[in-house]
């Protein structure tokens, strides 16, 4: 396995830095963000650190390089937007430029692709199938025909009042999967797995690990803690943020030893990349510096830099 950090808390670095500082710290990898360049419609997202819009053999040359002269791999990479959003023509937008994103990993030689499936949160999962099937089955098809396994995040994304009911990301849970995998049957379609994402949903983080164990092409590594005393006050029906927060790795309540044992298990070999969301560490630049090499301190007693 080899462990890496996402490239989007560290939106004030360029590639260059943001490799360069990864290589200092001991990181195996990175990977890397590809938002279209613009504002960001969300906390973490909005992050180019791969313009992917017009991304040809000079600029991939230009990336590989980099890799070279650090010695940091780009373990896939990542957008995630809501491709199934209520306005069509928006989704649309999104789905195209997952299709520049397969591209630009095919020419970077990385063959990961880490997106969301999206959702209309203000349906249910039956009523957004058939969405899915239509802007899902060609996104595939795509992938299939340039080698780039796809990584759907199981993140729910529903956290805030503007996200409520539905959350905007379908596919959080082993059923949905199941019923993904069933309806796409593709080696080239499968999972970017976060654990901390079943802490919120108060859902056993290991079991599924084993059933999809062919899907799991790219980790996640963040953390999650449940205030239960908060919980009690508010219930599960209130917005989770109100009684659920990110953390980093270590500080939340995922057993990582059990975590990376059952990933092993797995016959896993892939990328584990810290993921940070704790506000407790995004003052500046160097606190979310200081936040990744923590997470590599924490992290590297149960993966070994080989």
């Amino acid at each position: 396995m080899k462990l890496g950090f996402v490239s989007a808390i560290l939106p004030d670095l360029t590639l260059e830095e943001v490799l360069t500082f990864a290589a200092q710290e001991g990181f195996d990898c990175v990977e890397v963000m590809c938002w279209p360049a613009g504002k960001a419609e969300r906390r973490y997202a909005g992050v180019t650190h791969i313009d992917v819009t017009s991304f040809g053999k000079k600029e991939a040359k230009a990336v590989q390089q980099l890799v070279a002269d650090t010695g940091v791999a780009i373990s896939g990479l990542g957008y995630y937007p809501n491709p199934l959003c209520p306005d069509e023509d928006e989704g649309k937008v999104y789905a195209d430029h997952i299709k520049k994103m397969i591209d630009a990993a095919e020419r970077l030689e990385i063959g990961v692709a880490n997106t969301f499936i999206g959702r209309d949160w203000t349906k249910t999962v039956d009523e957004n199938w058939p969405r899915f099937k239509k802007v899902w089955k060609p996104l595939i098809k795509h992938a299939e025909q340039h080698g780039v396994r796809v990584a759907i995040e199981n993140c729910p994304m529903s956290f805030t009042r503007d996200e409520w009911p539905g959350g905007k990301n379908l596919a959080h849970s082993p059923a949905i999967w199941r019923r993904m995998f069933d309806e796409i049957s593709s080696d080239f379609f499968g999972l970017n797995y976060d654990p901390s994402h079943m802490i919120l949903q108060h859902m056993d983080y290991l079991k599924p690990m084993r059933e999809f164990a062919g899907k799991l092409f790219h980790i996640h590594a963040k953390d999650a803690r449940i205030d239960r005393h908060r919980l009690d006050d508010v219930g599960v029906f209130a917005f989770p943020n109100q009684f659920h927060t990110p953390k980093l790795p270590g500080l939340g309540d995922v057993n990582w030893g059990q975590f990376v044992a059952t990933l092993g298990d797995t016959g896993y070999q892939g990328a584990i990349c810290v993921e940070v969301e704790d506000r407790a560490f995004e003052g500046s630049v160097e606190a979310r510096k200081a936040a990744l090499r923590q997470s590599h301190a924490y992290l590297r007693q149960f993966i070994p830099k080989w």
